[in-house]
């Protein structure tokens, strides 16, 4: 009897688990924003140590970040770089950047450490910078371009001396608790893992000089860790409907109204207002535009011509932020027409996924000296441009919003789409239906099996 009443327990308990977990994986399929990014599933940023010499009592280490992120760049203020020293390092020296606090270094009498921190935190130099502090690929603020844009600037590099660390490979002790801060949180990284040292090219092309030992560590870009709400949003049109889809309300939350303000305020001709800095001149708090969807930035998606074999459509981007201006702005969209690109009128383009097998997603970004700044709130905050597609006969329609993009990222953030039966439609069209079809089917369906 016990036996079979266990059994009995045993048969009622793991369909109450599979229909628990059929929830769940449902409630993950129809999310609207994800953890991990499809577009972009190896994007990281990597800081890659290597020792180049030792000294008395440490090392001279050249200190690496790559951004390998495809399209989401390091905006001002720039990257923090922070750490916890395994043992009682100090910071003698330092080129390239510079660490936030020197801390308590009283025990040192004749040459005094650069930072005697047990957990420094480091930042670049801002350009202009002394010569003799300078090192290769320094001196930007901080500022990292994603990878996809510009490989050259997605760099950035600074060079310190380690004292009281060990002078080898099997005395060294790889430091642990690596931060990546500055333009927001978001990042998390990795434990820090010895690799192959680094081979450097040198001035003579026929020899090569190695680090004598190189570690890596690996950061990683959450949307979810960065904040429970999108920063931007999208809004339609077309040249077929007098219907202007905006965004959805409260697409970025539903902030109280003491924290905007209206476009035409006198508080905006206050300084002390936009101007709301701490002391390195870093903004505190965004100063938004009231508007029914509090987004940092609009973008409006307008279907304009529809010719023979093209068709047209013009992008705004509108920044609803008194106290940002957006430098070296990227605009990512997927939409299956992108990989028919003819002509782009006023920003930068480049595929995403040039190799991938589906190639429809596209990245823009303001062309340089032009309008690569995007400027705060107002007369000044907007970039406009039209691309123009050729059709794929196959595939192109007007109908059940199709000429609309899938996902749309501002800076590296997902923006919040309006829902699907708020397109402007063909006229007598009949609305697409807001929630895909086959996914919740198959949601459907795996409940129905759990329970039988």
């Amino acid at each position: 009897m016990e036996f079979d009443s266990g059994k009995q327990q045993q048969n009622y308990v793991i369909p109450q688990l599979k229909l628990v977990a059929s929830i769940v994986l449902c409630f993950i399929l129809l999310s609207p924003a994800e953890a991990f990014d499809p577009l972009d599933p190896t994007g990281n940023v990597t800081i890659r140590w290597d020792i180049m010499s030792w000294t008395a009592d440490g090392y001279l280490a050249t200190v690496t970040i790559f951004n390998l992120q495809a399209y989401r760049n390091i905006i001002y203020p720039g990257w923090t770089l922070g750490w916890t020293w395994a043992k009682k390092e100090v910071i003698m020296t330092m080129v390239g950047a510079q660490a936030t606090e020197q801390g308590d270094c009283s025990k040192f009498k004749l040459a005094i450490p650069h930072s005697c921190k047990r957990n420094p935190e480091v930042v670049d130099l801002m350009p202009g910078a002394p010569y003799n502090m300078q090192y290769t690929n320094c001196c930007r603020g901080g500022v990292l371009a994603s990878w996809t844009q510009d490989p050259t600037t997605a760099v950035s590099a600074f060079q310190m001396a380690v004292g009281k660390s060990g002078t080898s490979n099997k005395t060294v002790k790889l430091p642990n608790n690596y931060k990546l801060l500055g333009p927001g949180p978001g990042y998390s990284c990795g434990p820090a893992k010895l690799v192959r040292a680094t081979v450097y090219p040198t001035t003579d092309h026929r020899r090569k000089s190695q680090a004598l030992m190189s570690w890596n560590v690996t950061c990683t870009y959450s949307q979810f860790l960065a904040s429970k709400n999108p920063s931007c949003c999208v809004s339609f049109s077309s040249f077929y409907s007098d219907t202007i889809t905006g965004c959805p309300t409260c697409a970025c939350g539903c902030q109280n109204n003491d924290t905007c303000v209206k476009s035409d305020s006198k508080l905006l001709k206050l300084p002390e207002i936009l101007n709301n800095t701490k002391k390195d001149n870093i903004p505190t708090t965004p100063l938004l535009q009231c508007t029914h969807h509090m987004c940092h930035v609009r973008i409006h998606w307008h279907v304009k011509v529809n010719y023979k074999d093209y068709w047209r459509v013009k992008i705004a981007i509108i920044n609803f932020n008194y106290r940002q201006n957006y430098t070296d702005w990227t605009l990512v969209v997927q939409h299956p027409n992108l990989n028919n690109v003819t002509q782009v009128y006023s920003f930068e383009y480049k595929p995403v996924l040039p190799y991938d097998s589906i190639n429809d997603t596209a990245m823009f970004y303001g062309l340089k000296y032009y309008n690569d700044l995007l400027m705060q709130a107002g007369p000044q905050g907007n970039v406009q441009s039209e691309v123009l597609m050729k059709k794929d006969k196959n595939t192109f329609t007007l109908k059940q919003g199709w000429a609309f993009p899938r996902r749309v990222y501002f800076n590296g953030e997902e923006c919040m789409l309006p829902p699907p039966d708020s397109y402007p439609f063909l006229p007598n069209s009949a609305h697409q239906l807001p929630i895909n079809i086959s996914i919740m089917t198959a949601c459907i369906i795996l409940m129905l099996f759990s329970i039988w």
